[in-house]
């Protein structure tokens, strides 16, 4: 692809939990198709390395540190990304707490201490409107926000209650915030990824965990932060203009079937 020849040239795209994982998945996707990104991690080094890493490939990136559940913060990244671009275009909201101190902890509903519940919350939920709030009023007709929500927002499990609960609660703010904002030609979708293999996913995940989610799945294969921002790229594009108000499912088919399916595949039938 020539420079200046992707979908995204002319543009800026600003994306949360962009240090690691898939928002930096997806900050480089979109680096790659010719926007100028605005990382923004709580981490700065990790925010720091994910534009220098798309400054290498001859992109533009600028790296802001700022807790999403902070409003002042929030408000501070979004000048400072106009100050720097003078625009932006589109908000992938992907920021989420994953820490073992939060993450981690959020087991039993009734052995868990609320901080974490209201910590996760505050960040998976609170700092996408945040961002929304703070966004939006820079955007124009054909802007596209997207959301990162999860398969855990569909199904119930015996851990991840809050981690789930907010992710459902965010495909509720893409609906709502996709009917507010569509008449002034702005669109907003949220993807729900499974499993996806990630750096810290394959550190943390034993080999029984792997063949367990492998037994889940229809497809052989797992995402990887790839995948997920080649669906992001195509909802934030031209190319998905007609499409508003949705959640997309990324998740090599772990909920396209029946439970049994999973039974079976794990006793070889």
């Amino acid at each position: 692809m020539r420079p200046g020849s992707g979908r995204f040239a002319g543009k800026v795209a600003l994306v949360t939990g962009a240090g690691s994982g898939i928002g930096r998945a997806c900050a480089l996707r979109f680096a790659a198709e010719d926007a100028r990104i605005v990382v923004v991690d709580l981490n700065s080094a990790a925010a720091a390395e994910t534009a220098a890493l798309i400054v290498k490939e001859g992109g533009t990136a600028l790296p802001l540190t700022a807790d999403v559940s902070v409003e002042e913060e929030v408000r501070g990244a979004v000048a400072a990304a106009i100050d720097a671009y003078g625009r932006l275009d589109v908000l992938h909201n992907n920021a989420a707490v994953l820490s073992r101190e939060v993450y981690g902890r959020d087991l039993d509903l009734t052995e868990m201490d609320v901080e974490v519940w209201d910590r996760t919350l505050a960040v998976n939920l609170r700092g996408a409107m945040l961002f929304i709030k703070h966004v939006v009023p820079h955007l124009t007709a054909g802007s596209a926000i997207v959301l990162t929500s999860s398969v855990s927002a569909l199904l119930g499990d015996t851990d991840h209650a809050a981690y789930g609960s907010a992710k459902a609660a965010l495909i509720s703010l893409t609906r709502y915030a996709a009917t507010m904002y569509g008449s002034r030609g702005i669109r907003c979708n949220a993807v729900a990824p499974g499993l996806v293999l990630t750096d810290v996913a394959r550190k943390v995940m034993t080999p029984e965990r792997l063949a367990e989610k492998a037994a889940e799945r229809v497809l052989p294969d797992a995402c990887e932060p790839e995948d997920i921002a080649a669906l992001v790229a195509f909802l934030a594009s031209g190319e998905a203009r007609c499409i508003t108000g949705q959640t997309i499912v990324i998740d090599s088919g772990t909920t396209a079937h029946r439970p049994e399916h999973a039974i079976r595949q794990s006793q070889g039938r």
